[in-house]
């Protein structure tokens, strides 16, 4: 076992220390950590899998990244086991309270959000993401287009399961198209940020991955956008249930921080050639947009558990830290190929 891993299971091992007083909250921060991980290799499948459908020389480091991230999915579907054995502590209507059984739920959602049934479609959801996440899926143009879709309805369903029903109340039929273009956006800027690494290249590939930045930046904006008109304009109370804790206490400023740092300053400096034209301006700009999808991930879950804890504030930067570790550290960077015609060993 390498040192950055040691220090990276220390580093997830430290919210436990929260546990006396706030054990909710740091299972939370412990699930927004693993979901973003997770959603960094998803979201680098997801742009490779375009790559096989329409071609460019910007695919290479992304089919590549896809490729070496892969490697750690199994580490990362472990999570689904703690999903599992937290289930009770983390979501509400899989308790037996008096909450739980004076919720007025209609008869699908009743049977749809069972125990037993949850668990059943976690082994699912980790049997369908541990085979889209093989570089065989990168081999034609109808496995991609079959991954696409394969993943879209997947990764969909258990967002409404494992983040959604936090608040088994609220409902948005645009959330998993919120979360996969998040998921999308953070993969690309992994591909970015590590892509100088590359020192054997000589693809100029850094402004096609500065414009796949831009779409993504723009796509989740506008779909995050949009969910929240449509529910504000509505102004209906089981429907903006899940934004109350999120604009009327402190966590209204990390939706402004969102803003800013996921939308705001990516977008105005990847409109400048300037900046993506140079690898390493582009991974600054990377950087930041894989801390504000970190954010988030914390932002989609731990309100949902308890808008006023002050414990997440530390809990949750030591799980990301140790999240990104876990998926980053002992990665042999500089020996990654950046041109390969087998990605499969990259």
């Amino acid at each position: 076992m390498n040192r950055m891993r040691i220090v990276a299971i220390v580093l997830l091992a430290l919210p436990a220390a929260g546990w006396a007083v706030a054990p909710r909250v740091a299972l939370a921060c412990w699930l927004a950590a693993w979901w973003w991980a997770l959603g960094i290799v998803l979201g680098c499948y997801v742009n490779a899998w375009m790559h096989v459908l329409t071609g460019g020389a910007w695919g290479v480091p992304v089919r590549a990244m896809a490729a070496t991230l892969s490697r750690r999915m199994p580490v990362l579907l472990g999570g689904l086991v703690f999903v599992a054995l937290a289930l009770k502590l983390l979501y509400p209507w899989a308790a037996d309270d008096a909450w739980t059984r004076g919720l007025a739920r209609p008869t699908f959602v009743q049977a749809w959000l069972t125990p037993g049934f949850f668990v059943v479609r976690l082994v699912l959801y980790g049997a369908v993401w541990w085979c889209l996440a093989r570089p065989a899926s990168l081999l034609t143009k109808g496995r991609a287009a079959a991954s696409l879709i394969v993943h879209a309805l997947v990764t969909t369903l258990a967002a409404i399961d494992i983040v959604m029903s936090l608040m088994p109340a609220w409902y948005s039929t645009a959330f998993g198209l919120v979360v996969t273009s998040a998921q999308a956006l953070s993969g690309a800027a992994a591909v970015a940020l590590f892509a100088p690494a590359h020192a054997s290249s000589r693809t100029p590939v850094s402004r096609d991955l500065g414009n796949l930045l831009l779409m993504w930046c723009m796509s989740w904006a506008y779909l995050a956008f949009m969910q929240y008109l449509v529910i504000w304009s509505e102004n209906l109370p089981r429907e903006i249930a899940w934004y109350v804790p999120r604009v009327q206490t402190g966590w209204a400023w990390i939706g402004l921080a969102l803003a800013v740092l996921q939308l705001f300053v990516p977008f105005l400096a990847l409109l400048f050639r300037s900046i993506k034209d140079r690898p390493q301006r582009l991974a600054a700009v990377a950087a930041l947009l894989l801390a504000a999808t970190a954010l988030d991930a914390v932002w989609l879950v731990l309100p949902s558990v308890d808008a006023h804890s002050l414990h997440g504030w530390w809990m949750g930067p030591l799980a990301t830290a140790g999240m990104a570790l876990l998926l980053f550290g002992g990665i042999p960077w500089r020996e990654l190929p950046y041109v390969t015609a087998r990605f499969g060993h990259a």
